[in-house]
């Protein structure tokens, strides 16, 4: 595995992350979060870092497995990763958010299909890091 290649690609994974989730946590979920803001820490901004930090690395594995497995088919190779890494990842998480707490139907749809379209990209992204020369 070329390391150069898997931080340049982790971080853009990562920006790409950082870019995706504000629209959809600061402007297209905001409806629902602000109707259950009783189900949130009163400190919750105080520990984004610890959120940051897993985004990080989530970033890193992310790209590790993807150069693993790399065939060298460039971006379409990438977005099928990360549509593939999406549903394992969101699909299982969120439903199980869903059944555990009081979380509205829509919320958990928009968590999902929200986090279909930050895998995507991040698949996107990386595989054009791959893609070589």
């Amino acid at each position: 595995m070329n390391i150069k290649r898997w931080i340049w690609a982790s971080l853009a994974a990562f920006a790409a992350l950082m870019i995706l989730d504000h629209p959809l946590h600061n402007m297209i979920l905001t409806p629902y979060y602000s109707a259950m803001q009783q189900l949130w820490r009163p400190n919750m901004m105080s520990l984004m870092w610890i959120m940051l930090l897993s985004y990080l690395l989530m970033s890193f594995l992310f790209v590790f497995i993807f150069a693993q497995g790399y065939k060298g088919k460039g971006l379409m190779e990438g977005l099928r990763f990360g549509l593939i890494a999406g549903c394992f990842y969101q699909i299982p998480h969120i439903l199980s958010q869903y059944v555990v707490y009081p979380i509205p139907l829509g919320l958990t749809v928009g968590w999902v299909l929200g986090g279909l379209v930050e895998f995507a990209a991040c698949g996107l992204v990386v595989g054009a890091i791959y893609k070589g020369k």
